[in-house]
């Protein structure tokens, strides 16, 4: 048995816990502490105050999911001051061995253990993940996280990308009007401008114009309270476009990457699940032409664990670090 602090780090919190990596490779997380970056100046300040907290020593192993780019030796918070530097983690966090990923990375890892329980059947065949191929993984929250999750003769790949900066592509002529329109925004259009937290607003504005509705400015919490709702007409339709655009998104992405399966995650995605089922999600996913069939075939599911990150990141240590059973 191995203990380890995994933490999940994000713009506005950093979510700590001690993760216990059984024999079996089976990982057990204890008592989530969450603590405001905006309230420590550091990772190590938080770190220390987590160990406060918990009052005890803190294990030498560590697992760390990171909301920014992890390629480079000077690592950026991507909403945050807060500033890594490679080279001093082992000295200033007092780790031994230690791994760092990006934080949609975790979420495949994640994905790797996620049993049953921890995942919503959306659409498609209502059978487990599959154990071997590759796992499409998309996530909107406040931006478009999208990973592949390669299970082959018993190993586990994450592969992190972004590929939520694909250009949004209309399959309407709704949704050409939509483009012009928020294109007179944005220079270039990538879905993440549609399918992500502040992408709804987006498509609201699209649709007040289209419309040529006069809309009072909302923010993007207002927004998606009301569109959640139902009672906005406006709203409740730019959650429909939202739905749609995501299931077109996700069926593309599975198409790319060859994928036996689909799993959507983010902050965003917890939020809809109730949406997904009863929209347009569905056929725009399997309506990929020539292979609707295949499509058809291929089960979505949904993230419903309440710490992917933080399960991301002890299995992406346990993956690194540990042998394997």
């Amino acid at each position: 048995m191995t203990e380890l602090v995994t933490v999940d780090i994000g713009g506005t919190n950093a979510r700590f816990a001690i993760a216990t990596v059984a024999d079996d490779g089976t990982i057990d997380l204890g008592e989530v502490v969450t603590l405001g970056t905006r309230d420590y100046a550091s990772l190590r300040s938080a770190w220390e105050a987590f160990a406060e907290r918990i009052g005890r020593p803190l294990p030498p192993r560590g697992g760390i999911s990171f909301a920014g780019p992890v390629d480079g030796e000077v690592l950026k918070l991507t909403n945050s001051p807060w500033v890594v530097r490679k080279a001093l983690i082992k000295s200033r966090l007092g780790l031994e061995d230690y791994v760092i990923v990006n934080d949609f990375g975790a979420v495949g890892y994640a994905v790797s253990r996620l049993k049953p329980e921890d995942l919503r059947h959306i659409c498609g065949p209502d059978e487990p993940l599959p154990t071997e191929g590759v796992i499409s993984i998309v996530g909107p929250g406040t931006g478009l996280g999208v990973a592949q999750l390669l299970r082959l003769d018993g190993l586990v790949h994450v592969i992190e990308t972004e590929g939520g900066h694909i250009e949004f592509a209309p399959l309407d002529p709704l949704e050409d009007r939509m483009l012009a329109i928020i294109r007179q925004k944005f220079r270039r259009v990538s879905v993440e401008r549609l399918v992500s937290g502040p992408g709804l607003g987006n498509i609201h504005e699209a649709l007040a114009a289209i419309e040529e509705r006069s809309m009072r400015p909302i923010d993007d919490i207002a927004l998606w309270k009301l569109a959640l709702e139902g009672n906005d007409v406006l709203a409740a339709a730019s959650l429909d476009r939202f739905c749609l655009a995501l299931g077109a998104f996700a069926g593309d992405l599975a198409l790319a990457h060859g994928a036996v399966a689909t799993v959507i995650g983010g902050g965003v995605g917890a939020r809809i699940a109730d949406h997904l089922t009863d929209s347009g999600f569905h056929g725009r996913y399997t309506g990929k032409g020539r292979f609707e069939g295949r499509m058809s075939k291929l089960p979505v599911k949904l993230i419903t664990h309440e710490q992917p990150g933080l399960l991301g990141a002890a299995a992406a240590f346990a993956e690194r670090h540990l042998k394997k059973v």
